[in-house]
């Protein structure tokens, strides 16, 4: 519900990027505003990282969670208040962008600690499938954004969402976060964080725990870098700035935009959780290779598919879903366990947020840029497969972790691992 909560707004900001570029960014490179609104919140995700996630090691994961979704959820509804550039000017952008980075700081601390909170809780042999339920969440929250804007588009009609109904779905944010909040605020503390805090010589988390993270698990923290470079293009490319190429560079109508990424979304959503149980069976380095090897090689055909009519579009867009899905539904059984229990929630907060703010945030402004600038439609597509090589080189690096236990303070490691091509014994590779 959190998970849902933080990502229905970036499911909204998706959908709603041409409202909120008449609101705010009048003007021939009035997109490009709108684009740069939604990167620059990724600006200060390292930085909450850095923050929420040694936090997140010392006082517990618990805390750190009911704190963030309420900042999150206030700054949500906080943009459906806000005043537009015919109202107040130069002003309106600069609110606008202030929310983001305050959205930006509090989502540094919020996937990291929720994909640590449910790693650590789900037994070794489920953790796949129950951790595909996070990733549910995140789909849940962008089809919920979508649907909503949706629903307001065909109640509303263009005009009223151009002028006022762009806010509605917004402001619901309010409701939903303290919903998630509440549901927070009940839980129990994670088990494995709690026995290592209780070990005397074994201090979690703090600045300690950072200048030892940064210091001993280098090979894990870009390990973890690279395959979220792959991950996260594809996830903004595909999920966020899709809305936004459809309608500008293929010509959709906003409704018929909105229901096809409605529809795709919802297929990956349903998908999610038989591939998180069949990564437990199969383990993690084979859906993630599947995966990376199969974007690689279908985002470009796929993209030029989705230029020849809505039909298509809906057929490209579903099944480069469906490869994506894969690494979707195995963040939280994957990215967690690269680390030790004492260092996770700050690895796991500080290289996904960094490399996502290099990357990520910034696909969207990035294609549009180099679209407006290029004319190159398919640059989007290129840019997917440049990303999946990235993570096929991170992915040679990365141990096999299903069915290994996260207690302790060592890292996790299920066997022998395969670096660059050659088996080489895992233990030899773990750092002291």
């Amino acid at each position: 519900m959190g998970n849902a909560t933080e990502w229905f707004d970036y499911g909204v900001y998706a959908a709603t990027a041409t409202y909120l570029t008449d609101a705010f960014f009048p003007g021939e490179l009035g997109t490009l505003g709108t684009m740069l609104g939604f990167a620059i919140s990724f600006l200060l995700r390292p930085l909450g990282g850095m923050v929420w996630g040694p936090l997140g090691d010392r006082i517990g994961r618990k805390a750190v969670l009911a704190t963030t979704i309420l900042l999150m959820a206030a700054a949500t509804g906080a943009i459906g208040l806000l005043p537009t550039h015919a109202q107040v000017g130069v002003l309106a952008p600069i609110l606008l962008i202030t929310l983001r980075v305050v959205q930006g700081f509090s989502t540094g601390g919020e996937y990291g600690g929720a994909a640590t909170y449910l790693a650590e809780c789900a037994s070794d042999k489920k953790r796949g499938f129950l951790g595909s339920f996070l990733e549910f969440g995140t789909l849940a929250g962008f089809v919920g954004g979508s649907a909503t804007v949706l629903a307001c588009q065909l109640a509303l009609g263009s005009s009223a969402m151009h002028d006022w109904g762009w806010r509605i779905p917004f402001l619901l944010a309010v409701p939903l976060g303290l919903v998630g909040w509440y549901l927070r605020s009940k839980l129990d503390e994670s088990p494995v964080f709690t026995e290592v805090a209780e070990e005397e010589n074994q201090p979690p988390g703090g600045l300690r725990g950072l200048r030892e993270l940064v210091t001993t698990y280098r090979r894990e923290l870009f390990t973890l870098g690279g395959l979220v470079v792959a991950l996260n293009v594809v996830n903004y490319t595909l999920l966020t700035y899709q809305p936004t190429y459809l309608q500008k560079t293929i010509g959709m109508g906003e409704s018929d935009t909105t229901a096809m990424m409605l529809i795709g979304q919802t297929v990956m959503m349903l998908v999610l959780p038989f591939f998180g149980r069949l990564s437990d069976r199969v383990g993690r380095r084979p859906m993630w290779l599947f995966s990376l090897v199969g974007l690689a090689a279908l985002a470009v055909p796929m993209y030029w598919l989705m230029g020849q009519g809505t039909v298509w579009a809906i057929t490209g867009f579903v099944v480069l879903g469906l490869l994506y899905v894969p690494q979707l539904a195995t963040i939280s059984s994957t990215f967690p366990a690269i680390f030790p229990t004492h260092v996770r929630y700050a690895g796991f907060a500080l290289a996904y947020n960094l490399s996502t703010a290099a990357f990520g945030g910034t696909a969207p402004l990035v294609n549009e840029a180099v679209i407006e600038g290029t004319g190159w439609s398919l640059f989007p597509a290129v840019y997917m497969v440049g990303a999946s090589l990235v993570g096929l080189v991170a992915w040679c690096f990365l141990r096999e972790t299903a069915g290994t236990s996260l207690r302790g303070t060592e890292v996790p490691d299920a066997g022998e691992d395969i670096a660059l091509g050659s088996l080489v014994p895992a233990k030899a590779a773990i750092a002291p």
